[in-house]
């Protein structure tokens, strides 16, 4: 997905409270309607799911159209003999999303996780595959687009910091346009700016079918960082829950593959396009797989300078005007949020948003364009305010962490 928030978080006004609250209503009647007409048990627990409230076409709190992923742990409540609850959670937090649901016992199940060994650690257990998502290639119907190959001499759009992007970078028979978003990256194909997107895959299907009268195809590619099962997710100690959605899958597939359908979601053959390459981009969440329609980053810890010594303090900083705090929680924080622009460990090609620049761009004003960049953000370029999102200590550290990165040799 883009850095450009789709769903850009920001303080509801009365009325929006309100709206929320009565869709949310809505769409709680509408879960329990069709699970209490299929003859669910009152004496078992509902089904507590979390999801996005504006996240088409995964999830939705608007009862007209309440999304993949809600429709799929609908299904699944039914089998089980169980209504359905709600938990909303904005998803482009990326891992703090999983963390502050379903690891915190907000709900019982995700829908929709990357089934991947390193995802979460053991913190958080699958069930089989429900489906497969990832990036496709959208173009004409009458296009051919069986392998890399046919992209040469093409204009070629490429989400930023993706993987289709790397896997493309050194070819230079091929045209790359970067786009922020599959939104962007549509519209670009239908204003004739570029021959193909590349783009991530359900999003496209689902603006093909909504926005653009489904006259382009969307082939689905397979290949390292391509393409990941789904599952769904639940936490350590809800094994005999996972075992109960386990069971009732496999009489699932049909209704699943229809929702898969019915949202414009690709879950065809994909086509496979081998490796990316990797000399492109850092090896620390390079190829990791969007969650719940947002990028994931990793969260292995790793030596910096600010981190070799004592990493925690206040905020007044040393002699040499280093700010004091915890930089492995910044790099946590920065990883799992701001690596989807910024790129993985602030590791970024594109001069204008390295932000391992900082200090050669603002030498001794570093500090204070940092604190009113992520507080009031840079709406017109994309940036959020990150102000009711994290407080001034993980922001803090999230400073400590830039501070470990800055590059220090000669200015270009």
């Amino acid at each position: 997905m883009s850095c450009i928030a789709r769903n850009e978080l920001r303080t509801p006004s009365r009325n929006t409270r309100l709206e929320h609250a009565i869709r949310t209503v809505l769409l709680s009647a509408l879960l329990l309607v069709p699970a209490l007409a299929a003859g669910a048990d009152e004496t078992k627990p509902p089904l507590r799911l979390c999801a996005d409230p504006t996240n088409l076409p995964f999830s939705s709190d608007d009862p007209g159209k309440p999304g993949l992923y809600l429709e799929i742990g609908q299904a699944v409540a039914q089998k089980l003999g169980r209504t359905v609850s709600t938990n909303w959670y904005k998803s482009y937090f990326g891992k703090r999303t999983v963390r502050e649901t379903l690891l915190s016992k907000q709900c019982d199940a995700m829908v929709g996780l990357p089934l991947i060994d390193d995802f979460m650690g053991p913190a958080v257990i699958f069930t089989k595959p429900i489906a497969h998502e990832g990036y496709a290639l959208v173009g004409g119907k009458d296009r051919k687009l069986a392998g890399i190959d046919d992209l040469r001499g093409l204009r070629v759009a490429v989400q930023y910091q993706s993987t289709p992007q790397n896997l493309l970078a050194l070819r230079d028979d091929v045209q790359k346009v970067t786009v922020l978003s599959p939104e962007e990256g549509m519209a670009a194909l239908e204003q004739g700016k570029v021959d193909i997107a590349f783009i991530w895959a359900p999003v496209a299907g689902w603006l093909n079918k909504t926005s653009y009268g489904d006259r382009y195809q969307i082939v689905s590619t397979e290949g390292d960082g391509l393409l990941w099962a789904t599952a769904i997710g639940f936490a350590k100690a809800s094994g005999a829950l996972r075992d109960e959605v386990d069971g009732v899958l496999p009489g699932l597939q049909p209704e699943i593959a229809a929702l898969f359908a019915k949202y414009g979601v690709p879950n065809g053959a994909p086509v496979k396009f081998g490796e990316a390459d990797r000399a492109t981009t850092s090896s620390v969440g390079a190829s990791e797989p969007v969650t719940v329609g947002q990028a994931a980053a990793a969260e292995k810890p790793i030596q910096t300078a600010a981190t070799a010594g004592d990493a925690k303090g206040d905020a007044k900083g040393d002699a040499k005007g280093n700010a004091k705090g915890d930089a492995t929680a910044g790099r946590e924080v920065f990883n799992g949020t701001c690596a989807h622009c910024h790129g993985p460990d602030a590791v970024q090609a594109e001069r204008k948003i390295d932000l391992r620049l900082l200090k050669k761009r603002y030498a001794d004003d570093m500090e204070s364009t940092f604190w009113k960049t992520v507080h009031d953000g840079r709406p017109a370029k994309g940036m959020p305010a990150w102000k009711d999102v994290f407080n001034d200590d993980e922001l803090r550290n999230v400073y400590v962490y830039l501070q470990s990165v800055q590059d220090t040799g000669e200015s270009n």
